[in-house]
């Protein structure tokens, strides 16, 4: 029998919007919010880090955004392997910071209770690291999607995995688009995922972002596939001795 075969697996629809104090998703959602704020406060005692070429400024840096960021320029030239991971807290503003917490807020329980808490922090972690993946591997292969310096940040592909991942537990469930277009769930996430490939077809605005976005939705997929990944993971968790 496998996982989703479970009864105690199905979904119900109390499970959208439905965030348990002390879950992982709670957790996530909390910690980025700390961080958004925290590195806006610490603008009023450090300045800003500017990266500069040929004496024009390329970007500011806030101060917890410029050790967490990720980029070309500090992943593989710098080999600060860890950005991987950073990244995912940081957003670039509010409207940002707002539409990530929203999607996590409304599907994050679900595939929590889905996947278990030990192996949904793995599975949204794993994914956001796909995401930077994609984002360095379209650069190697020539695709022009942004500067090897231009930074990326935000938790959108470890969203995309968790989007991905409810479209499979609850593919039919029916959902607002704009909270006012009914579809169904795996409709609005792929319309999601087309949108991020045209973006990055045609070298859009944000395609770096959606790059990520792309790669955050195939990790997500590969790891609903073969769950027994994060059933490792899980496992490992539990064996790993205490500090």
């Amino acid at each position: 029998m496998g996982l989703a075969d479970r009864e105690y697996m199905r979904p119900t629809r109390r499970e959208f919007a439905h965030v348990r104090p002390g879950s992982v998703t709670a957790w996530l959602i909390f910690l980025n919010v700390l961080v958004y704020v925290a590195d806006r406060m610490l603008l009023r005692w450090l300045p800003t880090y500017d990266l500069q070429f040929a004496g024009r400024v390329l970007y500011s840096f806030k101060p917890i955004e410029f050790w967490g960021h990720f980029s070309y320029l500090t992943g593989i030239h710098y080999l600060q392997f860890w950005r991987l991971g950073t990244f995912q807290f940081l957003h670039a503003n509010f409207e940002h910071l707002l539409f990530n917490m929203m999607a996590l807020f409304f599907f994050g329980p679900m595939v929590e209770r889905y996947l278990t808490p030990r192996q949904f922090l793995p599975f949204y972690l794993l994914s956001g690291i796909g995401g930077g993946a994609a984002y360095l591997l379209l650069l190697l292969m020539g695709f022009r999607i942004a500067a090897p310096w231009v930074p990326l940040i935000g938790a959108s592909a470890g969203i995309f995995g968790i989007l991905v991942a409810a479209a499979r537990i609850a593919p039919n469930a029916v959902v607002l688009l704009l909270g006012a277009i009914p579809m169904r769930l795996r409709v609005l996430v792929w319309l999601f995922i087309a949108y991020a490939l045209f973006q990055v077809l045609f070298r859009g605005s944000n395609a770096g972002g959606e790059a990520a976005h792309l790669g955050g939705a195939a990790v997500g997929f590969l790891l609903m596939r073969f769950p027994q990944v994060l059933e490792r993971i899980a496992w490992l968790g539990k064996r790993a001795p205490p500090f």
